[in-house]
């Protein structure tokens, strides 16, 4: 695992999220590295309430949670297909662990990772107090590390296989269709399809389309005039239409309207 990503790729306004709260990732203990994106924190003491919207990544979270007057509690959120929503008032924590696409099973092998999918599901016997506790940044990593570490995860070579395909998809743009992905690793689009759903959780179809949607809500973040003909050719689209057809369907605005809407806010 490199050091923790620095893009706010799947953030909606992220300039928005952050002007109100503190936000950081972390790296996990050694051992835990192969396995996950990193740990990531949120602090937040507001006078409003703001709402965050998020584009999920194809990956499965552990999120320690506390918000002021309620009890804490630990959940595992499965990949989620649609935009996020999540209201944020009042003072409170959110202690996250990333797992990388295809990193989750070996934390708990009983069952398929799609078996998670669209679910956020409570952890009762999961102490969520270690974690939420302490103002210590440092101490609630390492509680974070300790916690993973508990589980046992075993090695699993198609859980790596399952990490490096999705990795050549996040990083080849000439991926495009699962049958390119197909080619350029030598095996067939139904095997794809299977490891997927046993150790991704979501079709490699839906992978490449998300991490393109990202790319394209990045564009609309970062850049005051957009050739979004231009950009849907080189991330894959067969014309405009398609891309300002998906980014809506995820986000409810399309491609060529959330710049200026990003802009008005600002």
């Amino acid at each position: 695992m490199a050091a923790p990503r620095r893009d706010t790729r799947g953030i909606v306004d992220a300039a928005q999220l952050f002007a109100r709260v503190r936000f950081r990732r972390r790296e996990p203990a050694p051992p835990l590295r192969p396995y996950l994106e990193h740990y990531w924190l949120i602090d937040w003491h507001l006078d409003q309430p703001h709402t965050s919207h998020v584009v999920p990544h194809p990956s499965v979270n552990i999120v320690f949670q506390h918000h002021e007057g309620r009890a804490p509690y630990a959940e595992l959120a499965g990949i989620g297909l649609g935009l996020f929503t999540q209201r944020l008032e009042g003072k409170g924590r959110v202690c996250g662990i990333q797992f990388r696409p295809g990193g989750f099973r070996p934390f708990a092998p009983d069952h398929p990772v799609g078996h998670w999918t669209g679910r956020r599901v409570r952890l009762p016997d999961t102490d969520p107090e270690p974690v939420l506790s302490t103002d210590d940044e440092d101490a609630r990593v390492t509680a974070l590390d300790t916690y993973l570490l508990g589980l046992d995860p075993r090695p699993d070579p198609r859980a790596d296989r399952a990490m490096t395909l999705v990795d050549h998809i996040r990083a080849d743009r000439t991926i495009r269709r699962v049958t390119d992905l197909a080619r350029a690793e030598g095996t067939s689009v139904r095997l794809l399809q299977r490891l997927f759903a046993a150790y991704v959780g979501v079709g490699p179809k839906w992978v490449i389309l998300r991490y393109r949607v990202h790319e394209a809500l990045e564009v609309a973040e970062t850049s005051a005039d957009v050739d979004w003909a231009a950009l849907a050719a080189a991330l894959g689209y067969a014309d405009q239409a398609h891309l300002v057809r998906d980014v809506k369907a995820t986000v409810g605005v399309p491609p060529t309207a959330y710049a200026p809407r990003r802009a008005a806010r600002g």
